[in-house]
């Protein structure tokens, strides 16, 4: 089992980079022809679905816009249950579909609010891909509407994801080993 170190804690490969791009490639085909008539505005949440974000929109074959929001609600490899605004929204998004990148949706705290924010905005309609779905640490009414995998709860680095800004920049996704 290929393992690695980060910081003071060990992960074990989970997930390969060759499964994650089937599943991105999978992702973009199904928001594409849910969308085929519009031009969507994707909104990418930083730090940690950058990867996705980046992966998904060369998948997807139609016209589209991307805009970057930076949100922040983790402390090491816990939630803080509060969500702070690092970088805010710049774009017009009134009458705009609005389709939210995130790369992990586990308390469901930041994606709550965020939708919730959006909505202030009046936009045509706000859809959220998450590339992770963590349903046994969901603690908010969150339904993905594009979900590439479910997983275990679990604490991951790799593909965007860290630990305390560590280990974006694996191409595979590792879990912690306790």
């Amino acid at each position: 089992m290929e393992t690695i170190r980060i910081l003071d804690k060990e992960f074990a490969k989970n997930i390969s980079y060759e499964h994650i791009t089937e599943v991105v490639e999978k992702m973009a085909a199904n928001i594409s022809a849910d969308y085929a008539d519009s031009n969507p505005l994707f909104l990418c949440v930083l730090n940690g679905a950058f990867i996705f974000a980046a992966d998904l929109l060369k998948r997807y074959p139609g016209d589209c816009e991307i805009s970057f929001i930076r949100l922040s609600s983790y402390a090491g490899t816990k939630t803080t249950g509060e969500v702070k605004t690092v970088i805010g929204l710049d774009d017009d998004i009134k009458g705009r579909d609005v389709i939210i990148l995130e790369d992990i949706v586990d308390s469901g705290i930041t994606i709550a609010q965020l939708v919730k924010d959006l909505s202030s905005f009046v936009p045509k309609s706000v859809r959220v891909a998450t590339l992770l779905l963590k349903p046994a640490a969901v603690q908010k009414d969150v339904k993905p509407d594009y979900v590439g995998m479910e997983i275990p709860n679990d604490f991951i680095v790799g593909y965007g994801l860290d630990y305390n800004g560590y280990g974006r920049n694996y191409k595979d996704i590792y879990k912690i080993v306790e």
